[in-house]
């Protein structure tokens, strides 16, 4: 009997312990949208005035990969442009998205 214990204690152990093992990160898709739309942003040609502008921005993406702006709310309309321009119908590059699902993401332009 005391075997059986010993024998069963030290399945388990050896189960859980694999199940730690296995430390598979899984990239969400959410952040690498965020990090490529950073880098179509990061090229700016914007005025001095319009250094620490904000903006919401609301997109989607297509079934192209594309993203497609919704919306853009800022009272800068020079940051609404080139918001629009440096995003709108640019391909992405996702093994794994939503088609249609509507995102918002806060944009600060900086020097």
């Amino acid at each position: 009997m005391r075997k059986i214990s010993l024998v069963l204690v030290v399945a388990m152990l050896l189960f859980v312990g694999n199940t730690f093992a296995n430390n598979t990160v899984e990239d969400k898709p959410g952040k690498k949208l965020v990090t490529q739309i950073a880098k179509l942003l990061s090229k700016n040609t914007l005025t001095s005035k319009d250094v620490d502008a904000t903006a919401q921005v609301r997109f989607t993406v297509n079934k192209e990969s594309e993203i497609v702006v919704l919306s853009v709310s800022t009272n800068n309309y020079r940051l609404e442009g080139f918001v629009k321009g440096n995003l709108n119908y640019k391909k992405v590059a996702l093994e794994e998205y939503t088609e249609g699902k509507i995102y918002t993401m806060p944009v600060r332009i900086k020097s």
